[in-house]
């Protein structure tokens, strides 16, 4: 790919640029990332550790310490720290997670709140919240994952929970000069990683301090399946991000801040939506069809972002937060085949499913060399899209006391509005001896040529109240969604007119509380209720989702342990389902289908302990282990279309929810080295909706994965590190979907360094 070449330029350019700034100088876990927090603390749930653990709901916070401990670019791994969330790997490498919390469906997650610094990241969150962009990883500083009552400050999805990541402040203080850090790594699959910042603050003869950083992440890999027919099945990608700050000197009677924000990000990625068959899977995991070879997908994604705070005294504050992101991409992928009979087409996932069944088709998909196939029998979709959003968010904090009871009142309103715009055509080929030709050329908007559009009012009340030994959060969310299609079908694609247009408006009364009481210093009973809410798309006939979801447990934090143990019931009242590609297509793309009630309980149980804090030495010993035990099941029975449910009898599971997950870790920290281990299992899930045993061609087996990883520090400011991921080498089915079974990434050993200054 010719981004590839791009990225290692990039990073070979980054690398003496970084360097070159003065080395004794503050990085970015300092004073600016407490400032940071200082900005963003009306948006966010909580702003560290220690907020998670004393707020009502089930709230976990990743720090920089953990993300930097853990050092993966994949989110899927970084998130089994978490309890409580379904997550459907895809590719390998984390670019387009899937993930669910606590039962919620997990496609593209849709049925999550996806942030970035307070800004909805989803290229379209109310009209098309199914992403194909996600932040990456490594150039955050942290992430926050809120569950229960917590969920409903975020939206419009508060069925499951928030996953809310928070980019790299600008590094430094006023006075110091610029400050950074480079972190260079690499290994096997021709696998790439740089990530660099160099900023800092500069002190004004006026009230501001300026402050200003430059970033970049460049990542690369040629990827670990095999074509059958040679060529690259990895990505690369470029993220660019520049930010401008001023901020009030220490001292000033009215503190303000602002930031300015400009992020682009660039991915080329050889990825596919055409699997194996389970008996092809079972021979070689790692394979890929010839019918493949001209998938291929580009997005290109920017974020424009504005974040003003100002504190009129020590109990009164306003955050306003205004933003804009634009987000393009074209996929092009093998969609479908010809059938045997030359009367329609056949889907990848029911050709996939049962090869006897489809001969012709599956020696199309599979394109032995030697052999060819009927003309425009392979039809290759370019699903390209467009999309914006953009919206501006005010919050209000108010602190008082009244009646022996301090109370942190905020008051927030946003207004949003999205775009999804698809303007798609249809390409065949032909295989002849292995090798895709084409033969027939479809006109762009010929396939599907319809916009779908959202405006959102929300607003949010929240009062935290601190009496005694109790803290209560009541709040109430309140939604009004207007939402359109028009849609001028394959036969206009020029878009004379203004099409069929359909509408629909929604709004929801969303209520929550959440409560903790203080046992003692150490041990604190929570629990919470909250309403749930998932909006309709644009056009659809489906009613919303709807559900009352409720969690108690306990937390406990004393010295050098702590327990958190969360018992949840999600009681749909509606639960929604929606054709798209990734979830296997065979419906129409974009049809949604109410599924009735169903329920969802189940338990979070998160540990962690320093065994070494009982024994006089300078080595730490941390052990952790994060536990989840999930069973949902639908209430009604009904008939489907949805590929994911199919035809549901009362009491069937829900699919893609594992009932078992445990994650152990363990790790050793010495004064200059340390080294971690951690051990992720999950049981074994239903692809479709069912009851009793699960069916080969169903069944997401279960699978124990093993990560090592260590670091030692050349100096104060030097470190290198080393990582195997999946150290047992586990070949392992994530997924039927799209279409067949996928594999998860196989050992993969990487090495780096880390400089700061």
């Amino acid at each position: 790919m010719a981004c590839r070449s791009h990225s290692l330029l990039a990073i070979a350019v980054a690398t003496p640029l970084f360097a070159s700034g003065p080395a004794a100088l503050a990085d970015a876990s300092g004073t600016s990332a407490q400032a940071e927090v200082a900005l963003l603390d009306r948006i966010v749930v909580t702003a560290s550790k220690l907020d998670a653990r004393e707020v009502g709901g089930s709230v976990h916070f990743l720090d920089q310490g953990v993300l930097e401990q853990q050092a993966y670019s994949d989110i899927n791994r970084v998130l089994r720290q978490v309890p409580g969330l379904n997550i459907v790997e895809e590719e390998g490498f984390g670019i387009r997670p899937s993930i669910g919390i606590r039962g919620s469906g997990t496609d593209r997650n849709a049925k999550i709140a996806v942030m970035e610094d307070g800004v909805p990241i989803a290229p379209a969150p109310y009209s098309a919240p199914s992403a194909y962009y996600f932040p990456r990883t490594p150039r955050m500083h942290a992430i926050e994952v809120s569950k229960g009552p917590a969920a409903i400050k975020y939206g419009p999805q508060t069925v499951a929970g928030a996953l809310g990541m928070y980019s790299t402040p600008i590094p430094g203080t006023p006075g110091e000069g610029a400050a950074g850090k480079i972190d260079v790594s690499g290994g096997e699959h021709g696998t790439w990683r740089g990530h660099g910042i160099l900023g800092g603050w500069a002190g004004t003869s006026g009230a501001f301090d300026v402050g200003v950083s430059l970033e970049t992440l460049q990542e690369s890999s040629d990827g670990f399946k095999e074509l059958d027919s040679g060529g690259d099945t990895g990505f690369a990608i470029q993220d660019y991000i520049a930010k401008l700050a001023l901020r009030s000197k220490a001292g000033t009677a009215r503190p303000q801040s602002l930031e300015l924000k400009i992020q682009y990000s660039d991915e080329d990625s050889d990825e596919t939506y055409l699997g194996l068959a389970l008996d092809d899977f079972r021979v070689d995991p790692y394979r890929r069809y010839r019918g493949s070879q001209v998938d291929n997908l580009q997005v290109e994604h920017q974020t424009w972002q504005a974040t003003h705070r100002i504190d009129f005294d020590d109990r009164v504050g306003l955050t306003t937060l205004a933003y804009y992101t634009k987000t393009q991409r074209a996929w092009y992928k093998l969609n479908d085949v010809r059938n045997a009979t030359d009367t329609g087409y056949s889907s990848l996932t029911n050709v996939l499913a049962d090869p006897a069944a489809y001969p012709v088709e599956y020696a199309a998909l599979v394109g032995e060399a030697g052999s060819s196939s009927a003309p425009g029998a392979l039809r290759v979709r370019n699903n390209s899209r467009q999309y914006y959003a953009a919206g501006i968010q005010a919050v209000l904090g108010l602190g008082f006391d009244s009646g022996g009871a301090s109370h942190n009142l905020e008051l927030s309103v946003r207004y949003h509005q999205d775009e999804e715009d698809r303007f798609q055509n249809d390409d065949r080929y032909q295989m002849i001896d292995g090798f895709m030709l084409l033969t027939s050329a479809g006109a762009p908007g010929t396939q599907d040529n319809r916009v779908g559009q959202a405006a959102a009012w929300a607003l949010y009340l929240r009062d935290t109240v601190e009496w005694s030994d109790w803290t209560l959060t009541p709040g109430l969310r309140y939604e009004v969604i207007d939402l359109k299609r028009s849609n001028w079908g394959g036969s206009n694609p020029d878009r004379d007119g203004p099409g069929a247009v359909s509408r629909n408006t929604v709004d929801a009364f969303l209520p929550g509380l959440g409560a903790t009481y203080a046992l003692t210093d150490s041990l604190l009973l929570v629990g919470g209720v909250h309403r749930g809410f998932v909006n309709p798309a644009p056009g659809s006939d489906a009613d919303e989702e709807l559900s009352w979801n409720y969690e108690a447990g306990i937390r406990y934090d004393r010295g050098p342990g702590s327990l958190e143990a969360m018992a949840f019931l999600v009681d749909y009242q509606n639960l929604v389902g929606t054709c798209t590609a990734s979830t296997g297509g065979g419906c129409t793309i974009g049809d949604q289908y109410d599924g009735g009630a169903a329920r969802v309980h189940g338990l979070e149980l998160v540990a962690s302990y320093d065994a070494a804090a009982a024994f006089s030495t300078r080595i730490a010993l941390p052990l952790s282990a994060v536990y989840t035990w999930t069973r949902g099941e639908f209430e009604t029975s009904f008939d489907s279309d949805f590929g994911e449910w199919s035809d549901v009898v009362a009491g069937d599971r829900l699919p893609m929810v594992p009932e078992h997950q445990l994650t152990l870790s363990a790790g050793l920290e010495a004064d200059r080295w340390r080294a971690y281990l951690a051990v992720n299992y999950v049981d074994e899930a239903r692809s479709v909706a069912g009851s009793g045993p699960i069916p080969p061609a169903q069944r997401i087996d279960s699978r124990t994965l093993v990560d090592l990883r260590g670091e030692f520090d050349l100096g104060d400011r030097t470190s290198l590190f080393a990582s195997v991921q999946n150290l047992t080498n586990e070949a392992y089915n994530v997924a039927f979907r799209p279409s067949g079974a996928r594999p998860g990434a196989p050992r993969t050993v990487l090495a780096g360094i880390r400089i700061a200054f």
